[in-house]
C-alpha cells in the first residue's frame, strides 16, 4: 500500500465536497453554511438555496462574525474557470473556520440536478461569472 497515494486522498477529501454529498449533509440537517464567493449580482440571478452571500472579497473578521464556527463552510463559485470559491475557501480557512470547497461550483450543481434560487434560477448560460 503505498502511503503517499492514501494521504493524497484523504487530504483531498477533507477540502473539497461534491454536489451530491453537500445535498445530503443538508438533507440531514448536518451544520453545514454554503457560502456563495461571487458578486452580489452574480448571487442574485442564482445560487444554492439557502447559500449565503459572501464574496471572496469580502471576507473578513466582521463580515464572518455572525457565523457559527463549529459548522462546516462550504465555499462556491461558478465552477470550472473561476477560482472565487478556492480564494473563499482560503480565506475563510485564514479566519480559522473548518472549510471545503464545493468542487464544480455551482455548474456541476445544476448538471447534478439540483435546484437554484434567484432571479434567474431558471435560464441557463450566458453572462460573467461574477467571480471578481
Amino acid at each position: 500500500m503505498d502511503s503517499d497515494q492514501l494521504r493524497h486522498y484523504a487530504n483531498k477529501l477533507a477540502y473539497e465536497i461534491d454536489s451530491w454529498d453537500l445535498k445530503v449533509a443538508l438533507e440531514n440537517g448536518e451544520r453545514v453554511i454554503v457560502l456563495d464567493a461571487r458578486s452580489p449580482q452574480a448571487y442574485a440571478a442564482e445560487h444554492i438555496p439557502g447559500a449565503i452571500s459572501l464574496p471572496h472579497r469580502s471576507m473578513d473578521e466582521a463580515a464572518a462574525a455572525a457565523l457559527d464556527r463549529t459548522a462546516l463552510v462550504v465555499t462556491y463559485c461558478d465552477g470550472i474557470g473561476c477560482n472565487a470559491s478556492t480564494k473563499g475557501a482560503l480565506n475563510m480557512t485564514r479566519l480559522g473556520f473548518r472549510v471545503k470547497e464545493l468542487m464544480g461550483g455551482l455548474d456541476w450543481w445544476k448538471r447534478d440536478g439540483h435546484p437554484t434560487e434567484g432571479n434567474a434560477a431558471s435560464m441557463n448560460g450566458g453572462g460573467s461569472c461574477g467571480c471578481g
